[in-house]
């Protein structure tokens, strides 16, 4: 208790600085709040300062936070996205990563390592990418929903590549059980597309500024259902976080827009007011930096690993660049879509947690995901201002 009291106030306390110290750095840089998030922990944690340590009951929060993150992810994906040629070249793009981040690994170590590795630099964060994109009203574009569609395969695929080959079982068995999961889930989102939402969204309605909270509390029931069917099946419950969002997404698609937006208002509190930040700076807090200090050839190989993750992941999202795209677009499409950390965290933790990634390796991929968070979205927004700047002629969607 004596380790918790005061990791439980410097926590809140750091969610607090973490979003002032990105507006007051707005002025001359736009850095996303989770890297102060990450700094901050960092910063307090046992590597540095010391102030906060590791705890059973913060790492459950922490959980929480990066089930929330997904869950928010999957309910802001656009279907039409993964319509047509956009939808088909950032698949096609997701699974060139996957083979050539572990083929790469495999090269320098061969077993369960390497498929670690692969599925880290085969991700993409797209739980922090959406919000950039919002910020800068680039959702709606072409160019958006490119790297929407770039993000959601960049997430989803690595949940799946991790339920089918870290599950502990043989890939066989791994399937069939993520195929019962697949068919689970698609009850549930059968139910959400036939159960009377008229009678739902006016039960909704009636206590949006109540204490009853209905929408809350179903999202809450739909996350926890899916995750407990996830923990069931022994796979990861990012999967089932993830597919609660959809479900939550398809039930509110008809409900009034000021009633949605409430709805979302209300959930985006939950998430980036309370969990997800418990879950970076928890991240930070946990950060073996001590190994990446103690072996400084690691703390030289942080550049070359990120500039790994922009050739493995960043290069192949280039093929779901909108038609038209200039150079300087598709050089923004593939530093998005190199902007990992969520799913290396997650990925890195299983590796941790089976003995089969030492704890060096985990910094160190961990590092590289938390320097493509802070580079990348901030060389790729202000190379796609330049162009939007200079250009006075639309790119035409492609998504039909």
């Amino acid at each position: 208790m004596d380790d918790l009291e005061p990791t439980l106030l410097i926590i809140p306390i750091l969610g607090v600085l973490a979003p002032l110290a990105a507006r007051g750095l707005a002025r001359w840089v736009r850095v996303p709040i989770v890297v102060f998030e990450l700094v901050l922990g960092i910063l307090v944690g046992p590597s540095v300062l010391g102030w906060a340590q590791p705890d059973a009951f913060i790492d459950v929060l922490s959980e929480f936070g990066l089930a929330m993150l997904f869950f928010v992810a999957g309910s802001e994906i656009e279907f039409a996205a993964f319509r047509g040629r956009t939808g088909r070249r950032a698949s096609l793009g997701w699974l060139l990563s996957l083979l050539i981040g572990v083929g790469l690994a495999w090269i320098f170590v061969p077993g369960e390592e390497a498929v670690i590795i692969g599925i880290a630099l085969c991700s993409t964060a797209l739980g922090t990418i959406l919000p950039i994109l919002r910020d800068a009203g680039e959702l709606k574009t072409p160019f958006g929903k490119a790297i929407g569609a770039i993000g959601a395969v960049g997430e989803f695929g690595p949940l799946i590549a991790i339920s089918v080959f870290l599950g502990g079982r043989a890939p066989g068995v791994s399937t069939v059980v993520l195929l019962l999961f697949v068919l689970l889930a698609g009850f549930a989102i059968w139910l959400a597309l036939h159960v009377p939402r008229g009678a739902m969204h006016r039960f909704v309605n009636s206590t949006l500024h109540t204490s009853g909270q209905f929408a809350i509390r179903v999202v809450l029931v739909i996350l926890a259902g899916l995750i407990a069917i996830s923990v069931v099946l022994d796979l990861d419950i990012l999967l089932g976080a993830f597919a609660a969002g959809i479900v939550w997404r398809l039930l509110m698609r008809d409900a009034a827009e000021p009633d949605r937006a409430a709805v979302e208002s209300k959930v985006e509190a939950l998430a980036f007011g309370f969990l997800v930040p418990v879950f970076f700076i928890y991240t930070g807090v946990t950060f073996d930096l001590e190994a990446l200090i103690a072996q400084p050839i690691l703390l030289l190989l942080l550049p070359v690993v990120l500039v790994v993750l922009f050739l493995v992941r960043g290069l192949p999202s280039m093929l779901a660049a909108p038609e038209g795209s200039t150079r300087r677009d598709r050089l923004s499409v593939a530093l998005l879509g190199a902007t990992a950390l969520p799913i290396i965290v997650a990925v890195t933790a299983i590796g941790l947690d089976e003995g089969i990634l030492s704890s060096a390796a985990a910094a160190l991929l961990v590092g590289a995901g938390m320097l493509s968070v802070l580079l990348f979205p901030l060389v790729a927004m202000s190379i796609r201002g330049e162009r939007r700047s200079g250009s006075t002629v639309p790119v035409e969607d492609d998504m039909a």
